[in-house]
């Protein structure tokens, strides 16, 4: 699959849409707007508010993890996604709280948590249900990715 020469990103702070040349992504680069990182290597908290521009919008893999902040095994699983995130900066890692935000989770069909989602493109490419290890959610990535042709 061709690389586009320029890339979309969705700021992780002020949600602004920022067009980042591709051969400039690894130099890690800021929002035209609020002038923050576009790639943190941490997972973000979506809202509903502007989950779709950062699911649909970013020209980077999406990973989302829904959880919940009573659910025991969301919990453990918390710093394996951050620590995966921290690994891969060139994916873009978010969490929806689905709790606070039930209109996302019926959208994604959410029918038990953790349950993650890879998007590329905006397209569910997989989705995994239950807690994972940093390796296991990384491995997981990687196959989808493949699939994807990326």
């Amino acid at each position: 699959m061709n690389t586009p020469s320029a890339l979309h990103l969705a700021c992780p702070h002020c949600h602004a849409l920022n067009r980042v040349p591709a051969s400039r992504l690894a130099d890690g680069p800021n929002c035209g707007q609020c002038h923050q990182p576009l790639l943190t290597g941490q997972p973000l908290e979506l809202t509903v508010d502007h989950a779709e521009r950062h699911i649909s919008r970013n020209d980077i893999p999406v990973v989302v993890d829904f959880w919940a902040p009573w659910c025991g095994p969301c919990q453990m699983m918390g710093p394996a996604f951050a620590q995966a995130a921290a690994a891969l900066p060139q994916v873009r890692f978010a969490k929806i709280n689905t709790q606070n935000e039930t209109t996302l989770g019926q959208r994604f069909a959410i029918r038990s948590i953790p349950t993650m989602i890879l998007f590329v493109g905006g397209r569910e490419i997989a989705r995994q249900a239950g807690a994972m290890d940093t390796a296991s959610i990384q491995r997981w990535i990687a196959a989808g990715l493949q699939k994807a042709g990326r």
